[in-house]
């Protein structure tokens, strides 16, 4: 016989279990709500009661069905009280392993044989609280994403003795509520959070080297990546005081993961109270909860002198520089004026610019194909008015400029390598399938394309060749490419697909 629920207990009537039991009732099943305080009960009644009358004001939802739905939300009160046919409880309280080994233990004792028991957790293992329990078989990780009804992701997260029928019958349970399920590991961040980390630590890495400014990433990153938030912005919006611990504790639990590792940064930040939107101040300071963001530099107001463009991207870059009355030199040499704009691709400026005269050399990164924001690395030894010329010639055909520090290879192809790494280290160890890294990073995080869909597009020989440069400049082994991608690479598969295994020739 399917598992199939009607009635679900929903305990802790805190944000979470508001959101949960919202979207229970609304999907058409029974919700009982619990907490320790009856007036939290009844608070959060009224409240999802008040959202669906707002959906009824926009035509989101008929009357009928806002009565319906109301109608099936049953408080309850206290946690424990005696169940009569609960098919599911979930439980959203505070995040602390002991309290909800303490209360699993308990809902043990008095819930029906086939009720299954799930937590919200956002980061405590699955295993570790089914551990408390003389079944553990029960227990399942269910982790939605706040705001509920609006973020649609949910993790179905199977502990190390999750009866194996289960994630199967939570995830079409996610399906008939609208959202998207994702099996999800029962390891450090599951699988949101650990995607995750390709962006952040990345950023903080490059903030650490004195590359760029939180400001420069995040245009970068919103810009040139379609990136509806920045590294930077993402960190103030979360908080420092969660991010941080959140970062050393999947470094942590991947046993000093290079990929993974942490910022001194973060700490610093964490240790100043710098959380970022809720105390005002973090990577950028708020005021009424505004963020004020510093305004883009204007680009200087120089003699104009003729660049020459390297011949990789001189049809490119310097047609849209003549497009706006720059003078673009077309010989095989640049000539002793002329300002040099070199492109570098997984590899510094100075590197790209080998046999030119770095005194008036410029790196503008390629990536995006010139079409958004204009990244230029200056290197150390760059002439100034040299420097400024070439700036000054890239503004002119109306292209925001950011000018950032020269650096192995641009701040773009690093983040970006960086976040299709981890997805592919995450394929790799098999701890999701590819559909499920790049769905949870595209509902989860918001990005425009997972992980691995982000590989495939930009090309697996590119994120290779980015890697191995930086791996190569800097022997920093968080760099060092995953066998899931240089594999792919190798053979011209691609890396959203699982391709063939040891069973497939065996079936």
């Amino acid at each position: 016989m399917e598992w199939r629920a009607t009635t679900v207990r929903v305990i802790g009537a805190g944000v979470m279990g508001r959101g949960i039991a919202q979207l229970a009732a609304a999907g058409g099943l029974t919700v009982e709500l619990a907490d320790v305080r009856m007036e939290a009960v009844v608070g959060a009644t009224e409240h999802i009661g008040g959202v669906f009358d707002r959906l009824v004001r926009k035509g989101r939802m008929s009357a009928e069905e806002a009565e319906a739905a109301k109608g099936r939300l049953v408080p309850v009160g206290e946690p424990l009280t005696p169940f009569q046919d609960c098919d599911l409880v979930v439980e959203a309280v505070r995040e602390d392993m002991d309290t909800k080994r303490e209360l699993f233990r308990s809902l043990e004792k008095v819930c029906p044989e086939h009720t299954i028991l799930a937590t919200n957790t956002s980061s405590l293992p699955v295993t570790a609280i089914a551990a408390a329990l003389e079944d553990p078989s029960r227990v399942v990780g269910l982790h939605f994403f706040n705001p509920v009804p609006l973020m649609r992701l949910v993790e179905v997260i199977p502990g190390a003795r999750t009866a194996g029928w289960i994630p199967d019958a939570l995830c079409r349970l996610v399906r008939s509520l609208g959202h998207e399920p994702v099996l999800a590991p029962d390891a450090p961040g599951f699988l949101v959070n650990h995607a995750g980390r390709g962006l952040v630590t990345e950023a903080l890495q490059i903030l650490s080297e004195g590359i760029a400014e939180p400001v420069d990433i995040d245009r970068i990153a919103r810009d040139v990546l379609g990136l509806k938030m920045g590294p930077c912005e993402l960190l103030d919006l979360t908080g420092m005081d969660v991010s941080h611990p959140v970062m050393e504790s999947i470094w942590t639990g991947f046993y000093t993961e290079p990929r993974f590792r942490p910022s001194r940064i973060g700490r610093a930040r964490l240790e100043a109270g710098l959380y970022g939107r809720k105390t005002g101040e973090g990577f950028y300071t708020y005021v009424d909860g505004a963020k004020q963001e510093p305004p883009e530099v204007t680009p200087p107001v120089v003699e104009p002198r003729p660049v020459w463009v390297h011949p990789d991207v001189r049809e490119e870059l310097g047609a849209l520089l003549s497009s706006a009355g720059v003078e673009v030199e077309s010989g095989e040499r640049p000539s002793d004026d002329a300002v040099v704009l070199v492109a570098p691709f997984g590899q510094s400026t100075v590197d790209a610019a080998k046999g030119l005269p770095l005194e008036r050399t410029l790196g503008v990164d390629p990536f995006g194909g010139f079409f958004t924001r204009l990244t230029v690395m200056a290197h150390p030894g760059v002439d100034r008015d040299a420097g400024r010329a070439g700036i000054a010639a890239l503004a002119a055909p109306g292209r925001a400029v950011t000018v950032v520090r020269d650096a192995p290879a641009p701040v773009a192809q690093r983040l970006l390598a960086s976040v299709v790494n981890v997805g592919c280290g995450i394929a790799e160890q098999r701890l999701a399938r590819p559909r499920d890294v790049d769905t949870a990073v595209r509902l989860g995080l918001g990005y425009p394309r997972g992980p691995l869909e982000w590989g495939d597009h930009e090309g697996a020989g590119r994120v290779l060749r980015i890697l191995r440069g930086l791996h190569g400049a800097t022997g920093d082994p968080r760099y060092r490419p995953s066998t899931w991608l240089t594999e792919r690479a190798a053979l011209a598969l691609p890396l959203a697909e699982p391709g063939t295994g040891p069973a497939d020739l065996l079936a």
